[in-house]
């Protein structure tokens, strides 16, 4: 049955097979779908099933309990040997076999005794089911905190919409209102000077009419009047018609007819086009990351600062502000001990400030949309300003390094010449160097170096290539042909006096470290200058990396301490002093950070390469002075690969490890 409702379900010429249920692919084998194997686990238990009495406990009808009742049912038939029990067990193929069987297709493999296996699969099936069943509560918790953040939303998108009614319904309240009084205020204006040509109009008008019938009278005299007449109404005319001639009627108007209507709306008009904004993010907590020396250490009295950068559910850079985001610090006792206040650089990140009064242990929680970040709650311990380590003044005694800069070290690393890691290493790194291309040569001249320094490679497939003594940066394609330099020696922004570290940001632009500078140029991918930031702060920067947050890693080879920036330059925190212990440098060199977002900085004068969490916690290091497998003279330049490999240049050995 099962048979011909595949054969219909398939087209003829198709190769692959989906599942209806999963839509998982699979290919079909050559003689199409009557080749497929048997699944003898569903034919048997679909026999057991039926064979079943009416089951009175539902629980009982679980797919084990009908598992044990094939094992204790009557024996199953073989489908291929008809008669035949399957008492055996194919360990190869996981398949259920008579007798027969065995000495047919699986004559070549291990078999064992169908009872055997039994009990064995039902173990491993019963671990296997309570393993996925603690996840139960988890999915439940999970589903339940889902749903309500779809409730949140669809919540607040109601009240948004009442709330963008209600406004606009305002809007058209508060315009209907000044129509009205814009046309009550046209007409009392119009009003006012018709009253005044009004009454100019009936002056004039009267005038003109005592005019015309004066003039009709006196003509009516003369024409038809005999003498005496003329004599007795001329006094009284030639009064009347002086009078009216002397008279100073007003001809000239008393009002104009200026009345526009000027409504200026394009303004208004840009403004309700761009009326109301909706605000939202896509962080999430879970991948969103606080950075900074203050999530786990601060000094009583003294205001500190974190970093919170957000993050989307694939770990991609939140560009916008106006997250959600709460900060707590809990006393032991679970009471608030201080005030954080929060800061929205509208980019993504948010600046978290608070003041400790009181030395102790204490609980850092910070919250998106209600729920932890990665790594919260924070352990966060808190001493006197006294108590906080201070890193040592500068050490004068310096030790030359690959560029001319060192610090203060108990013993000197020496070069060795090329000649000494010769045959017989071989033995110890049975590696042997394969060169796929070199570069450049000696000079000053494109695609020539004097004192090659920093290098990085970046996503679209550039080598970007510090050359320190011709003060610029060299760029190349991945198969070494020259592509373009840029820089300009000077101590001015945007010029270059010594450039050491380099590395391509997300975004394309090329970050530069320049060690007598003392700060951290940023160019675009073409080389025009941008910004630059650690001026006042870095005492000589040697190596620099990016890292998945964006932040610029920058080493301070002077002052044996590793800073890091925001790509504006806002310090988000330092690490480190000149020393010998997990925490401390001697003459640091160059920086990467892995795909966990893990900083891995080289220690020169220590031999040693120490990797460090995001926000500056030691985690571990590796190496120690000498020649042999894993040891090092020495360590320069440091990179890793995309499986996790951390290379070293070991400078000292002239090797790379």
């Amino acid at each position: 049955m099962l048979l011909s409702c595949l054969q219909n379900y398939i087209p003829p010429e198709s190769l692959t097979l989906s599942c209806p249920v999963c839509r998982q692919t699979s290919i079909l084998p050559e003689k199409g779908v009557c080749a497929l194997q048997n699944n003898f686990f569903i034919t048997n238990l679909m026999e057991v099933l039926q064979r079943e009495p009416e089951c009175s406990r539902p629980e009982a009808c679980s797919v084990l309990e009908s598992v044990s009742a094939a094992a204790a049912g009557k024996p199953l038939c073989c489908p291929n040997h008809e008669g035949k029990v399957m008492e055996f067990y194919c360990e190869s193929c996981e398949t259920a076999m008579c007798l027969d069987c065995t000495g047919g297709e699986h004559r070549d493999h291990m078999t064992v005794p169908l009872r055997d296996v039994v009990e064995q699969h039902k173990a491993v099936l019963k671990t296997q089911l309570d393993a996925i069943r603690s996840r139960l509560p988890q999915l439940t918790a999970a589903i339940e905190l889902v749903s309500e953040i779809s409730r949140q939303l669809n919540e607040r998108k109601t009240d948004a919409v009442t709330e963008i009614n209600s406004t606009f319904e305002e809007l058209e309240r508060v315009l209907h209102q000044r129509k009205t009084a814009f046309i009550t205020d046209l007409e009392n204006i119009c009003s006012t000077k018709q009253k005044v040509l009004h009454a100019q109009l009936s002056s004039l008008l009267q005038g003109k009419e005592h005019i015309q019938s004066s003039c009709s009278f006196t003509e009516q005299a003369l024409s038809h009047g005999n003498a005496t007449e003329v004599l007795l109404v001329q006094k009284q005319m030639s009064e009347r018609v002086t009078a009216l001639a002397r008279h100073d009627f007003p001809e000239k108007p008393h009002q104009n007819a200026h009345l526009d209507c000027q409504v200026e709306t394009e303004g208004l008009r840009r403004s309700i086009q761009n009326l109301g904004v909706l605000l939202t993010t896509s962080a999430v907590a879970h991948t969103s990351v606080a950075t900074g020396e203050g999530l786990r250490h601060a000094a009583t009295g003294q205001h500190q600062t974190i970093t919170v950068t957000t993050k989307d559910k694939d770990g991609e850079l939140v560009r916008t502000g106006y997250a959600v985001l709460k900060a707590e610090i809990l006393s032991a006792d679970g009471n608030r001990a201080a005030e954080t206040e929060i800061m929205d650089n509208k980019n993504g990140t948010y600046e978290v400030g608070y003041t400790l009064r009181s030395e102790g242990e204490y609980s850092f929680c910070l919250l998106l949309y209600g729920q932890p970040i990665c790594g919260s709650p924070f352990r966060l311990r808190a001493v006197k300003p006294s108590d906080v380590p201070q890193s040592p003044d500068d050490v004068k005694r310096r030790v030359k390094s690959p560029s001319g800069t060192g610090g203060h070290i108990r013993q000197k690393a020496m070069r060795r010449p090329s000649s000494m890691y010769s045959t017989t290493k071989k033995k110890e790194n049975p590696i042997e160097d394969e060169l796929i291309y070199r570069v450049g040569s000696r000079g000053r001249e494109k695609g020539e170096f004097t004192n090659l320094q920093g290098i990085s490679a970046s996503s679209n497939g550039r080598v970007v290539v510090a050359d320190s003594n011709n003060q610029c940066i060299q760029v190349f394609s991945n198969d070494g042909q020259f592509k373009m330099r840029f820089g300009v020696r000077g101590r001015s922004p945007g010029q270059l006096q010594r450039p050491t570290g380099v590395t391509v940001d997300m975004n394309g632009d090329i970050v530069v470290a320049d060690y007598d500078n003392r700060w951290v140029s940023i160019f675009s991918s073409d080389g025009k200058f941008k910004n630059k930031i650690g001026a006042g702060r870095l005492m000589g920067p040697k190596g620099v990396a990016v890292d998945k947050n964006g932040h610029i890693i920058t080493v301070d080879n002077k002052a044996c301490c590793v800073f890091i920036f925001q790509s504006n330059g806002k310090l988000v925190t330092k690490f480190g002093g000149r020393g010998t212990s997990d925490r401390q440098f001697a003459g640091p060199h160059f920086v990467a950070v892995n795909n966990k977002n893990e900083i891995i900085v080289t220690d020169f004068h220590n031999h040693s390469v120490k990797v460090y969490s995001a926000d500056g916690e030691f985690l571990l290091k590796f190496g120690s002075h000498g020649e042999g497998n894993g040891q090092f003279n020495a360590p320069t330049g440091v990179a890793v690969d995309a499986n996790g490999n951390i290379i070293v240049a070991d400078w000292g050995n002239s090797r790379i490890q």
